[in-house]
């Protein structure tokens, strides 16, 4: 979704000339118009930072039958460079040089904001990084790259499944259906796992399966959609139970080393698993009260939209403070 373009007009050769620089959240894409007919076009990510992009415009040219080229009949006889880029966090600027290579600064003939900064968003970003961003950091920047890409598959799993529970829900109006369906799909994405090399599962294989074979059960045996909106409820105090064992009994070996994959740095395994525990308990208290006192409709949202935001801030919560308390025992 475009959130804003910007324009800047100016006249150069007897020609109308016009860039329209235009962004959204992640991306920005820069195009030259002359006389209303785009002639170049430059599309980046905001990723790579705050670039000055440049169009570079030529005469147009014939090549010879010995190999020569000759301008052919255009109004446009130099030719020239023109340098967008960030003068502030909120507007963009212009120059217009009639140097290709861009070597002399004195060749300049337009500027849209005199005495303005086009390379400001580079200074700025370069600032950042020299100042804030450490090797130390940046090392760890690329380890969360890295196990992004590493993660990315079995987010956009757990977001599909979750989706299709809502759309199933809505469209057929029966949550039992609407369960039975996420069961389907689920256990489609275990047979799945076995031939692709992507991690669909996030590392949980086993204790999911399990999980997942539960929820089918209780689907198909309490054939109520009251009791589908407790599942969440049943199948929260269930794994709160198995986390608690392998927290109290195992000093959380089991998940709070897998779960650490998935982190930035160590954590203390037997707090983090206990306080998992902990969370499953709130979340299914959370569920039981929005399924007793809520409507249908209002509890299907929250399984779809909020259940999980609340979750993440449980989470990262506690991810916090394990790695606190990891660093205050060693």
């Amino acid at each position: 979704m475009r959130l804003w373009t910007y324009k800047r007009a100016f006249q150069y050769e007897n020609n109308n000339y016009e860039v329209k620089f235009s962004f959204t959240f992640t991306t920005y894409t820069s195009q030259l118009f002359c006389n209303n007919t785009i002639i170049d076009q430059v599309t980046g990510t905001f990723v790579e930072g705050l670039p000055v992009i440049k169009h570079k415009v030529e005469p147009p040219t014939i090549q010879g039958v010995d190999g020569s080229s000759e301008l052919i009949n255009s109004s446009l006889k130099t030719a020239f460079t023109v340098s967008v880029g960030y003068i502030s966090l909120w507007k963009v600027g212009i120059e217009v040089n009639n140097s290709i290579d861009n070597e002399d600064g004195n060749k300049l003939i337009y500027a849209s904001h005199p005495g303005k900064d086009i390379h400001y968003g580079v200074k700025m970003v370069g600032k950042l990084n020299s100042a804030h961003v450490s090797p130390q950091t940046q090392a760890k920047m690329e380890v969360q790259r890295q196990k992004w890409q590493q993660n990315k598959h079995s987010i956009f799993a757990d977001i599909g499944l979750g989706l299709a529970f809502f759309v199933v829900a809505k469209i057929t109006g029966d949550l039992t259906i609407a369960a039975l369906t996420g069961v389907t799909l689920g256990l489609a994405l275990v047979v799945l796992q076995r031939f692709v090399k992507v991690d669909l599962l996030g590392g949980f294989a086993v204790f999911g399966t399990v999980m997942l074979m539960i929820s089918g059960i209780f689907s198909l045996v309490f054939q109520s959609e009251y009791l589908v909106q407790l599942k969440g409820t049943f199948m929260g105090l269930i794994s709160a139970s198995v986390l608690l064992i392998d927290g109290l009994f195992r000093k959380g070996s089991y998940f709070g080393a897998r779960f650490e994959r998935y982190l930035n740095a160590p954590i203390a395994h037997q707090f983090f698993v206990i306080g998992l525990a902990v969370i499953g308990v709130i979340m299914a208290g959370v569920n039981y009260l929005v399924a007793n006192y809520m409507s249908e409709d209002f509890w299907l949202n929250y399984d779809t939209f909020l259940e999980m935001p609340l979750y993440f801030v449980l989470f990262f919560t506690l991810v916090w403070r394990a790695g606190m308390t990891n660093r205050t025992v060693n």
